[in-house]
């Protein structure tokens, strides 16, 4: 059995080539991120007797391993994907030194993977990867977007302090429209008719005459300065603002119609919608690789610590490692679910009634959720809540 270890980089990548038994078939060679240097990996693979199995391995590095992954599948090779931080526990227990190097690393790698089972990646990763790719984008674009609203509360607070609390400190579709359209306190105290009837049309008979009269007031007698800096800053920030909202808008209409496509099984659970879905779906991949829930469960970062020596013996906090996207939208699932779904509203009563708080029911909520999103994907079923216990 061969084992191949890659280290990967951005512009070029070491590959060192083992036996089980130890005897080093190919020492630490660089191919370049480039297409010659991937057909000189594949020269190399191709020399290898191919009546033994190949395993090739390399550290979870981004975006950086994509081409190399899509080469290898289109070659008929299997490859596996893990966490950095396990080679690095794995460097710690066969040394003392802090020597690193890629060509050291490359080697740790080939030879972790003897002591591992080995997980190939799935054939036909590229559509989760790219799910995986639009949620992220769209995952900093809301964050992004909502840096903008951030930054235009402080704009207001200069020029029309009163606005904001105007509308319960939000902004709505109509407190935005007011803002692209009128900009100013003095002009939104100068609106007419028309301008009532165009904020009635917008908030849907919501914003009613009093309102108007209301805000007509507010901006007369504000306390702001009409200054023209402030005002040019909002200007800039109302523009950044809609570009990314139009954005995240443009990428959850790809995002809803790739999820459509694969319909997992977790869509069928009352209280994760399409959006929650997608993440779930492409974080986790291919459930094929998780033997349990508890599995699943680690990989979301969601798992107690533990620690036991001796006579001591303690459990800890959420270890909060693996994927922080994955373990955001899975707590902040508690709440809809809570509100759609009467089995996990029961749940999530019956440990607050245990004496759990909030935070500590809510975990537990996602330990179930994960345990129902298993058996679903494992056993292809539907979501049916007579089946549950």
């Amino acid at each position: 059995m061969y084992f191949v270890g890659i280290d990967i980089s951005k512009y070029k990548h070491d590959c060192f080539i083992t036996t089980e038994s130890g005897h080093v078939v190919c020492n630490s060679f660089t191919i370049k991120n480039n297409h010659d240097g991937f057909e000189e990996l594949l020269t190399v693979l191709n020399s290898l007797d191919h009546q033994v199995e190949i395993r090739i391995g390399f550290e979870s590095t981004g975006h950086y391993a994509l081409n190399l992954k899509l080469f290898l599948e289109k070659a008929h090779y299997s490859f596996m994907e893990f966490n950095p931080f396990l080679l690095t526990q794995f460097n710690k227990s066969q040394s003392l030194r802090r020597t690193k190097t890629d060509a050291i690393d490359c080697a740790s790698i080939a030879r972790w993977l003897m002591t591992v089972e080995y997980k190939p990646h799935p054939v036909g990763f590229y559509h989760t990867y790219s799910l995986k790719s639009l949620t992220r984008l769209r995952d900093s674009l809301v964050k992004q977007r909502s840096f903008y609203i951030v930054k235009m509360t402080n704009v207001l607070d200069h020029i029309f302090p009163e606005f904001k609390p105007f509308f319960s400190n939000r902004f709505s579709k109509t407190a935005l429209y007011l803002l692209e359209n009128y900009r100013t306190a003095e002009k939104m105290a100068h609106m007419n008719s028309q301008s009532y009837d165009n904020l009635r049309r917008i908030s849907r008979g919501k914003f009613t005459l009093q309102k108007f009269l209301k805000l007509k007031e507010l901006a007369k007698n504000t306390i702001g300065e009409d200054n023209e800096i402030f005002v040019s800053q909002l200007n800039s920030l109302m523009a950044l603002y809609k570009q990314a909202a139009q954005e995240v808008e443009s990428l959850e209409t790809q995002i809803l119609s790739l999820i459509k496509e694969v319909s997992p099984k977790s869509l069928t659970i009352p209280g994760i919608g399409a959006l929650s879905a997608a993440v779930i779906y492409a974080e986790y991949g291919d459930l094929s690789k998780f033997d349990s829930p508890s599995q699943m469960l680690s990989f979301a970062g969601l798992e107690p610590g533990y620690y036991q020596s001796g006579t001591s013996e303690h459990g800890g906090h959420m270890v909060k490692r693996g994927s922080s996207h994955l373990r955001f939208t899975l707590m902040n699932l508690c709440i809809p679910l809570t509100q759609y779904n009467m089995i996990f509203a029961e749940y999530y009563v019956k440990k607050r009634a245990e004496g759990k708080t909030h935070r500590v029911a809510c975990s537990h909520l996602v330990k179930k959720l994960i345990r129902v999103i298993f058996t679903l994907e494992k056993n292809d079923i539907t979501f049916d809540p007579s089946k549950l216990r």
